[in-house]
């Protein structure tokens, strides 16, 4: 089914193909993209860091060919506001969340696409932080 207005929520940080993945499925749902990018704040109530700062992440998002408006995520409350506000057809979010979503099927249609496989923001910085360790740890052994 082809939706006219779509949207979706997260923090997109470390930008990788599995968020890339995410916003193209999306985008082939509907002629318009609206992404919900979570503010630094708001990911500190989420106990949440980020890498890259709201602006940062905000501008990368701002690049890419499938997202047609950003607009930031404050809190978790704000979804059916959005949806009414945006004129939103369809709620898209990762099957990580699935049924998570399903009270705002009275406002629009909600849909969870599949995650890509192998492939999470959390496992790039676990993966990033590892082997800056085996670095560190190489480097001093070499260097004794």
């Amino acid at each position: 089914m082809i939706y006219k207005n779509v949207i979706t929520y997260g923090t997109f940080d470390l930008l990788h193909v599995g968020h890339v993945r995410l916003l193209r499925r999306a985008k082939s749902l509907e002629e318009h993209l609206v992404v919900a990018l979570s503010t630094d704040e708001f990911n500190k109530i989420k106990g949440k860091t980020s890498v890259l700062c709201y602006e940062e992440r905000y501008e990368i998002l701002s690049a890419i060919k499938y997202v047609d408006k950003i607009i930031p995520e404050n809190n978790w409350e704000q979804k059916i506001q959005d949806i009414l506000t945006e004129k939103i057809d369809c709620f898209v979010m990762g099957n990580d969340w699935e049924g998570k979503f399903d009270f705002l099927k009275t406002y629009c249609s909600v849909v969870y696409l599949p995650r890509t496989e192998d492939i999470s923001t959390t496992q790039l910085k676990t993966d990033l932080k590892n082997a800056d360790e085996t670095f560190r740890t190489e480097f001093f052994l070499k260097n004794l």
